[in-house]
């Protein structure tokens, strides 16, 4: 047999919406009136029960002061104290009988919607979102390229699209897409075509591009996945509301003259480095640039090496002071333009010249010895490229 006490389900108060009325009796009223006249008797039970505890309160307080001075009289208490506890105890006893009144009361007061329960305990959670990763250059290079290997003939596709009705379907569709990833992938893309001069389809896959941006622009702003912007984006982009199509537009060609300028910079650096690679390739024994070499001596020596004839430059060498024709011929030599001995040049270094270079002595006899006709070797002029 249950242990357990239902009797207090017994009287319910019916609530307040409780649809028993008559058909010719305003409900909505009925209600109102039903409400508001349970709330008065609450708050009538509530200020006679706080009424009756401040009461107590302060009868408490007498007792206990009364008694006080009982214990600080003589052992005889004075008559004017005995007749002012005789009354307390009295009123105790009134109070004592008012308290289980208001408590026989209050269990008769049926149950209300307000009353039939009450909170136990409460508990309030609130999720932190854990901060992302921030991903290193190196990760972030290597999540492009495997996102590039595996869906870039997706992206290029959409990057060819151009009716926003198109785009939105094929993202829905293809909802990875929907990603940085895609966004740098057409970047990239507009660049090279931008570099390939196609600036036609260059501005055709920009638009796609501004509108990946605006779709990753808005899940940030609304701390959602960016999957979940395609549908609000194309909403609000269709309806043609004119500020957000102006700054739509506004970004595409900002956008748009960023690439070209961009592109321009790539294009300076590539034949920055190819002029660099092939200056490399000129280089002469000694390290020197034969171009710059040739454009920095006097008009004589040019005339001499663009001529290649050895016979005037030996009687040029010759007319010249020493000090500047031993400075200029050095210089051809580190530069590969005049090869002093070019039968031996060919074969093995000779001993103490290790790097194969000679001092302003060496070339500046080589070439009076040719110009004096005692040449052993027959010295060339190499072609300045």
């Amino acid at each position: 047999m249950s242990c357990i006490n239902y009797s207090k389900w017994d009287h319910i108060e019916i609530s307040d919406d409780e649809d028993d009325t008559h058909p010719n009796v305003d409900t909505a009223s009925l209600f109102r009136w039903r409400h508001q006249a349970r709330l008065d008797r609450m708050e009538q039970q509530k200020k006679e029960k706080d009424d009756f505890e401040k009461g107590y309160k302060e009868h408490q307080q007498k007792m206990n002061e009364i008694k006080q001075k009982l214990k600080e009289s003589d052992e005889k208490p004075a008559d004017q104290i005995q007749v002012e506890l005789s009354e307390l105890q009295l009123q105790e006893k009134k109070w004592k009988e008012k308290e289980a009144e208001l408590k026989k009361k209050e269990k008769l007061t049926p149950l209300n919607i307000d009353t039939i329960c009450h909170e136990g305990k409460s508990k309030t959670i609130i999720n932190k979102e854990k901060p992302k990763k921030e991903l290193t250059d190196e990760e972030k290079a290597e999540r492009q390229q495997e996102f590039t290997d595996k869906y870039k003939q997706k992206a290029k596709k959409f990057g060819m699209l151009r009716r926003f009705e198109d785009s939105q379907q094929y993202l829905e569709d293809n909802p990875e897409l929907v990603c940085e990833e895609t966004a740098n992938y057409l970047v990239i893309w507009c660049i090279d075509l931008e570099m390939e001069e196609k600036h036609e389809l260059m501005g055709h896959v920009a638009h796609q591009t501004i509108v990946m941006n605006f779709i990753l622009e808005l899940s940030k702003q609304m701390e959602v996945d960016p999957r979940s912007c395609v549908r609000p984006f194309f909403s609000r982009i269709k309806i043609g509301e004119k500020q957000y199509m102006e700054a739509f537009n506004s970004e595409l060609d900002a956008y748009k003259e960023r690439i070209k300028n961009r592109a321009k910079e790539k294009l300076q650096r590539a034949i920055e480095e190819y002029e660099e690679e092939e200056r490399q390739k000129r280089l002469g024994p000694g390290g020197l640039d034969p171009v710059e070499v040739f454009e920095s001596l006097p008009q004589i020596l040019k005339d001499c090496f663009e001529s290649k004839d050895i016979a005037l430059l030996q009687k040029t060498i010759a007319e010249m002071p020493e000090d500047e024709a031993r400075y200029h011929m050095k210089r051809c030599v580190d530069s590969g333009m005049w090869v002093p001995d070019a039968q031996n040049a060919a074969g093995e270094k000779t001993e103490g010249n290790v790097d194969g270079e000679e001092d302003e002595e060496t070339v500046y006899d080589t070439v009076q010895d040719d110009a004096s006709g005692e040449t052993k070797n027959q010295p060339t002029i190499e072609d300045v490229d």
